[in-house]
């Protein structure tokens, strides 16, 4: 299918303006572009009731975690909903998912905690899985400190976000826990040096394509040999059973695209209860053009109702999002 007019337009728009990938840039230029570029707070949900920052002990020290707790008269404990954002690892940042994390707070009626998690390539593999499973690990443990049922968590990410949710689902089933109710993966990276039908034909320089892919994980990975792990490539996991019920997004021009596709048909011959959306005309990323893309909406509304469902949450009022 031809592009979505609405991200046509973007693209037009890119090439009108002199558009470059964040794959021909340094490091810490590819940092400040994509900061740049962070979603505005959508205007069309109920805002969180309180939004704060706070700092537990990390694998490596101080790592912060930003909380958004949802307009709710109830006393009683709140489930909650990790999230890692995305950024090949290399870029991104508690601000980058800003607007979804209150999305998702506010519709869900969750508690999200997002993950300040280490950066490659100053800290490459496997610091960000370390940290983001030490961060569920706090939750699980500590929740009571910010109001949720450790005993109801679920784990989501977009992109390398997505990666993460993976990785650490499968190392709490090998660590023996805690529990994961859930867990929402968002066209995630599912394994290294991939050579898939998508990698190959999604090279449009106006998105992240097959070009990115490659540079963002040259910089994780201080050793190639490293990709071979399930906790970088999930894909690479001997055994998927006994994993959180999933939620796989992809997108029909993501060079991820068939990653995504084999990680749930994967899950589904492990007997691990798996939904999986594919949305045609759209690119990487498209679920933080939900300010003016209806299907991003649709996309949404999608993750707020699996999340609920698998959280216990459908007995509870939930603000639409008006699609």
């Amino acid at each position: 299918m031809p592009l979505h007019p609405v991200v046509e337009g973007i693209r037009n728009y890119r090439l009108a303006t002199g558009f470059t990938p964040l794959y021909t840039m340094s490091v810490e230029e590819a940092r400040k572009a994509d900061a740049a570029t962070e979603a505005s707070v959508w205007d069309w949900i109920e805002q969180p009731k309180e939004i704060f920052d706070m700092d537990i002990t990390g694998p490596a020290g101080p790592m912060t975690l930003r909380v958004y707790r949802p307009q709710t008269e109830s006393e009683d404990p709140l489930p909650v909903l990790v999230y890692f954002f995305g950024g090949g690892f290399v870029v991104g940042s508690l601000d980058t998912s800003e607007a979804f994390c209150r999305a998702l707070c506010s519709m869900v009626s969750c508690v999200v905690v997002s993950v300040s998690y280490r950066l490659a390539p100053e800290h490459p593999f496997p610091a960000a899985v370390d940290d983001c499973y030490a961060a569920v690990k706090w939750v699980a443990e500590n929740g009571s400190q910010i109001g949720v049922d450790g005993s109801r968590i679920a784990v989501a990410g977009d992109s390398n976000g997505g990666t993460l949710a993976a990785a650490v689902s499968l190392m709490a089933r090998d660590e023996d826990g805690p529990r994961i109710s859930a867990q929402v993966l968002v066209y995630p990276a599912m394994r290294y040096g991939s050579a898939t039908d998508s990698m190959r034909e999604n090279r449009d320089p106006m998105f992240f394509n097959g070009h990115s892919v490659p540079w963002f994980w040259d910089l994780y990975l201080a050793d190639p040999a490293d990709g071979d792990s399930p906790y970088a490539s999930p894909l690479n996991a001997t055994d998927h059973s006994e994993l959180p019920a999933a939620l796989l997004i992809t997108a029909e021009f993501c060079p991820l695209r068939d990653e995504g596709k084999a990680y749930a048909e994967a899950l589904a011959l492990a007997r691990v209860p798996v939904e999986h959306h594919q949305y045609a005309d759209l690119p990487h990323g498209f679920l933080s053009m939900a300010a003016v893309l209806d299907t991003a909406r649709e996309a949404l509304d999608g993750i707020v109702d699996f999340l609920r469902r698998r959280l216990g949450l459908n007995d509870i009022g939930c603000e639409s999002s008006g699609t």
